[in-house]
């Protein structure tokens, strides 16, 4: 017979938290309140807490749906801080579907993207920037993506922004000390050495800034056009960054003319490739079509990369092009094909910015291309401080490092008042990050971005 629940303090929620499709092992997940009944009534005897028990997952009448794994974890020792269930069976669509609809017999709903982690947030069972940080783990592209969103996860993050919101209410509270007795001779903020506090706080706030950039290019990469005239080897600097050969390369001019795209990856960060057709006056249609899709693609890079050929140099027809080229993006001229004329491996700063002279053909001189590619994307070392910074905490941090600064400006002025409240306004952005004073539709965007079953 089945099991008669009763209604959990909080609504039971539910979904599949596996992939969709098939699988060798398929789960299930429920959170909510006093759910050993409701394991019961899957299972037909109490489930043990914090063991994994092998048992046959049943139906209304006590039929086996499946057989697997039930794991219950009993509030608040668990993801959610709730009772939580998960029932690991056969990764077949079906028997979960089954399992799930189970679930929502005995009185679970469909769980939102995202809602076991908000339950985790909700139940401070981690804070919002570390809640952020699993769906970033989730959507990782590469190792260091990877390893930066575990950093974020375990709490490193966080722990530098309590520590400068820590800063931040020590100061606040010298600042008032001083305002509330003015009578007293003892000069606060002086003995306290807190204005030089205040300006390493800047500091680091700026630094954190200064490498944010890092992140965002952990998330999405750089993306990185090969714009010139026919035959100057673009394909074949493709060809070569990819190691592979996935551009046709011939001596006839034109044979590049569609946009090819290929994503690899130097030291962790992502860069898309983009080979695009030569830029030259054609009568041809086709040919038309591809240097109009070329120019699209130059206006939305974040690099340039201008190839010439190293034996005739920059002409007249590569003024042309350069006259069209979008401003504030950076150009990275390439002068290749050094493996046919008397002209060395080299970097320099020549009349048109930066130049590189190399072999798309031989590979000489990639490193030197790969390693200004790094320098532009503000690539460091990757250390302990790295981490995905999403737009929200790069506007916080911004809006922090502006009250700071506007704080440090009244400490000369000696407008106290005005300090104490540009303190405080500082270290309500800085708490915005880890969720501290989040408004309840922020979290819901964040949220719902999430997997189901998340």
């Amino acid at each position: 017979m089945p099991v008669s629940l009763r209604k959990p303090d909080r609504e039971t929620i539910a979904a599949i938290a596996t992939a969709p499709g098939r699988g060798g092992i398929g789960v299930v997940r429920v959170s909510g309140s006093g759910l050993a009944d409701f394991a019961t009534a899957l299972t037909g005897r109490p489930p043990v807490p914090r063991q994994a028990r092998l048992a046959k997952f049943l139906d209304a009448q006590g039929r086996p749906i499946d057989a697997g794994l039930l794991l219950f974890f009993a509030g608040p020792h668990s993801y959610t801080g709730e009772d939580v269930i998960e029932l690991q069976g056969h990764g077949g669509p079906v028997v979960m579907r089954l399992l799930l609809a189970r679930c929502l017999e005995l009185g679970a709903r469909l769980a939102r993207p995202g809602e076991f982690t908000e339950r985790a947030f909700l139940n401070d069972k981690m804070d919002l920037a570390q809640a952020e940080a699993v769906a970033d783990l989730i959507d990782a592209d590469t190792v260091a993506a990877a390893r930066s969103a575990l950093r974020s996860l375990d709490g490193a993050f966080s722990r530098r922004v309590h520590e400068w919101r820590d800063q931040l209410v020590d100061l606040r509270m010298l600042v008032e000390a001083t305002l509330d007795f003015p009578e007293e001779e003892i000069d606060f903020l002086k003995a306290a050495r807190a204005f030089e506090r205040l300006d390493k706080l800047r500091d680091d706030l700026d630094k954190l800034l200064s490498r944010a950039k890092q992140g965002s290019l952990l998330r999405s990469g750089l993306h990185v056009v090969l714009a010139g005239q026919p035959n100057v080897g673009k394909s074949s600097l493709l060809n070569q960054l990819s190691g592979e050969d996935r551009a046709i390369v011939t001596d006839l001019a034109g044979t590049t003319r569609d946009v090819l795209r290929e994503t690899i990856q130097v030291e962790g960060i992502p860069l898309h490739i983009i080979d695009t057709a030569g830029l030259r006056e054609t009568s041809d249609q086709i040919e038309k079509i591809g240097i109009e899709r070329t120019w699209k693609e130059i206006e939305r890079a974040d690099v340039i990369l201008r190839l010439v050929d190293a034996r005739s140099g920059i002409g007249s027809a590569d003024h042309e092009i350069d006259s069209r080229l979008p401003s504030g993006v950076p150009v990275i001229w390439v002068f290749n094909k050094i493996d046919l004329c008397a002209q060395a491996v080299e970097r320099r700063d020549g009349e048109q910015g930066l130049e590189i002279f190399l072999s798309a053909a031989t590979g000489q001189g990639l490193d030197l291309l790969r390693q200004e590619l790094l320098k532009l994307a503000g690539w460091e070392a990757q250390g302990e401080e790295v981490f995905l910074a999403r737009e929200r905490h790069l506007e916080a941090l911004r809006e922090a490092l502006t009250a700071i600064g506007n704080a440090i400006q009244r400490a000369h002025e000696e407008a106290l008042e005005l300090m104490a409240e540009e303190l405080r306004i500082a270290q309500e952005a800085v708490n915005r990050i880890t969720g501290e004073f989040g408004a309840d539709d922020l979290l819901g965007v964040i949220f719902s971005r999430f997997c189901i079953g998340k």
